[in-house]
């Protein structure tokens, strides 16, 4: 029981398994399978959070057929040598009192993976495109259709085998279960098409099938959109009618938004920080009145209180806070001794979870580079020997710099030139809808108190000063200075650095914002401008506006910036400006674009490092990490603050 959080520390059972407390991991994509199987890696990152207290793990998602493969980093579970490496990892959870089911999944029409290279064919029940992923899939046969309902019921019972408490058949998203359920999407004229009945039965068999193939005691549920939010994906209502008539094949339902089916309905599968906390609960609630049954909850349930008051107002029994464990592994039993200050807290920035799986690359946070890289940073030895450590910079690298050598023994003092913590995170959360990006000041520099670092604001380390103090080490993470593009810009055009906007600089009423950098800076500016009253043109250095940024994060944006009125220009590189005209070159045609009436010129251009104190540094044992060393984002500075702290 937890003082600050009753509720959310109540235990709970479904059917004979209890879990410990009401907060789980839900199922989600990390890159860290080995051929399609569990592995060490992925082990030791579901430990993590098991020793940190999650009541559940969801493990992502197992393929239930062939023909679900959507990407190379899913799990399978269609044949009885997966029950063997499954089972070791369950064992290794349920050792930690961690509660364990196994996510069973066919994706349908969303399906992006190229096993073999080239891109396989998708099955759906009839022939609807998918607007995302551009593919048109083909009508499932009947057999086809029963060999998936053999196959969930096949993998429930390997999961079973292995140790698993449940199963959840993922039904969210637009998946094929969804699928099936949309009378948009499901146009078949068999038993499986038509009436509400017949498009229920699909899940319906499934479930029984697999019931059929398992114990008693064991969990199956589903995981579904309780509104896809999209004008052709699942309303409220459908969902609600479907789950009314599913209540007695499922013990428990798991309630998200969205469908990946579109660019809208995608910005629900991992929604950033401009969505709502805990906006799925309202659904949850409407569902768990109408049908009864348990009911589990996710959607940006980023911090314990907000999950309290979800369990305590009845709007569901467990509160999924995955990104709040991504972030940090310990928040439940941090929460739990009301150790509240020391929750390292999502931003829901998406840049290094989800975004790193669009990538193809293993789960992360920008915050905790730990995470997904547990086998080599779950640990922070101590020092062989105590150093003196200086760290020159208060940014989000040199905090993790600090925080990190603290930790491991060294005696380390940071200095930061400005009176306030944080680097350029001080600006980009003044971007319209970032403000929460400011956390990951907040956070890092608990983490450097926590560990015993010295902060010192307002001193500049000049040469001579860091010759004096002679340290035995020197973290540089001094970051880096706006510079201007190798562009003929005229004495009497006005122009200003997007950063300067943000402290306050005044613009005229016509702004042509030259976005080189295609990220969160370009896009927030201008909807800062354009929500003044501004004319905006947003003339981007790439494809699309934010295409180097997540793209749930980046779609979400893009949608402000249209009911804004700003006018996006693609493939743009400046080339000169004078008092009222600014010169591009479009980069493909190689054609000059020249846009007229201009007031004001933004850059939104690369930094260059600060390299004030690079020689200085030579004659110490010296590490360059973040922007001082290129610069780039918050997530390598973290990082490589991180790698510096260990190698110290």
């Amino acid at each position: 029981m937890s003082k600050l959080f009753p509720h959310l520390y109540t235990p709970y059972q479904v059917k004979k398994t209890e879990f410990r407390n009401r907060i789980f991991s839900t199922g989600h994509d990390t890159y860290l399978p080995e051929n399609y199987l569990p592995s060490e890696a992925l082990t030791a990152y579901h430990l993590a959070r098991a020793r940190g207290g999650a009541g559940l793990i969801v493990v992502q998602v197992v393929g239930v057929h062939e023909t679900a493969r959507y990407t190379d980093d899913l799990l399978m579970g269609t044949e009885d040598s997966c029950i063997k490496p499954f089972a070791k990892m369950i064992d290794a959870i349920h050792n930690e009192g961690t509660k364990v089911f196994v996510q069973l999944f066919h994706p349908g029409r969303e399906l992006l993976g190229r096993p073999e290279g080239v891109a396989q064919a998708a099955f759906a029940p009839s022939f609807s495109p998918s607007e995302r992923f551009r593919t048109a899939p083909r009508p499932m046969s009947l057999a086809l259709v029963e060999e998936i309902i053999e196959g969930y019921g096949q993998v429930a019972r390997r999961m079973a085998e292995a140790g698993a408490d449940g199963v959840e058949i993922v039904g969210s998203h637009g998946y094929l279960p969804a699928q099936f359920l949309n009378p948009r999407v499901n146009r078949r004229e068999d038993r499986f098409g038509g009436t509400l009945e017949n498009r229920i039965r699909f899940v319906k068999e499934a479930a029984q099938r697999a019931r059929a193939l398992v114990h008693d005691d064991f969990i199956i549920g589903m995981r579904l959109s309780g509104d896809e939010l999209d004008v052709d994906g699942l309303q409220e209502d459908e969902t609600l009618a479907a789950c009314r008539l599913l209540k007695d094949d499922l013990d428990y339902f798991n309630v998200i938004a969205g469908t990946s089916a579109s660019q809208g309905g995608a910005i629900h599968i991992v929604p950033p920080m401009l969505i709502e906390n805990a906006y799925v609960a309202p659904y949850a609630r409407k569902l768990k009145q109408a049908i009864g049954k348990p009911v589990f909850v996710a959607g940006r349930i980023n911090q314990p209180h907000e999950a309290e008051k979800v369990i305590a107002e009845g709007a569901a029994d467990m509160c999924g806070m995955t990104r709040a464990m991504i972030c940090d592994p310990q928040m439940p039993n941090k929460a739990k001794a009301s150790a509240t200050d020391d929750i390292r807290a999502c931003i829901a920035c998406n840049q290094a979870c989800i975004g790193h799986f669009q990538l193809g690359l293993s789960i992360s946070c920008i915050q905790h580079p730990e995470t997904g890289r547990e086998l080599a940073y779950g640990s922070k030895p101590k020092a062989a020997m105590r150093k003196r450590v200086m760290v020159v910079g208060g940014g989000p690298g040199g905090l993790k710099a600090a925080a990190v050598a603290a930790e491991r023994g060294h005696d380390v003092t940071l200095y930061e030139k400005e009176t306030q913590l944080g680097g350029q995170a001080r600006f980009a959360q003044l971007l319209p809808a970032r403000a929460e990006f400011g956390g990951i000041i907040t956070n890092l520099t608990r983490e450097a108190e926590r560990a015993g670092a010295r902060i010192v604001k307002g001193k500049a380390v000049t040469p001579d000063f860091l010759k004096s103090e002679a340290p035995d080490a020197v973290i540089l993470a001094s970051g880096s200075l706006p510079q201007r593009p190798p562009a003929e810009i005229g004495d009497d055009a006005h122009v200003v650095f997007a950063v300067d906007v943000l402290k306050g600089a005044k613009t005229g009423a016509r702004v042509v914002i030259y976005d080189w950098l295609c990220d969160w800076i370009g896009l927030g500016v201008a909807e800062k401008l354009a929500s003044e009253g501004a004319d905006v043109r947003l003339a981007v250095n790439g494809l699309n506006a934010g295409m180097a940024i997540q793209n749930y994060t980046r779609d979400a944006h893009l949608a402000r910036l249209h009911r804004a009125g700003v006018k996006i220009l693609p493939m743009m590189r400046l080339y000169g400006a004078d008092a009222t005209t600014a010169y591009f070159v479009h980069t493909t045609a190689q054609e000059p674009v020249v846009l007229e009436d201009v007031d004001t010129i933004v850059l939104a251009c690369p930094n260059a490092p600060e390299d004030s104190l690079t020689e200085t540094v030579q004659s110490f044992e010296h590490y360059l990490i973040g922007d001082c060393l290129a610069a780039r984002t918050a997530e390598e500075a973290v990082y490589e603050g991180l790698k510096a702290g260990m190698a110290v």
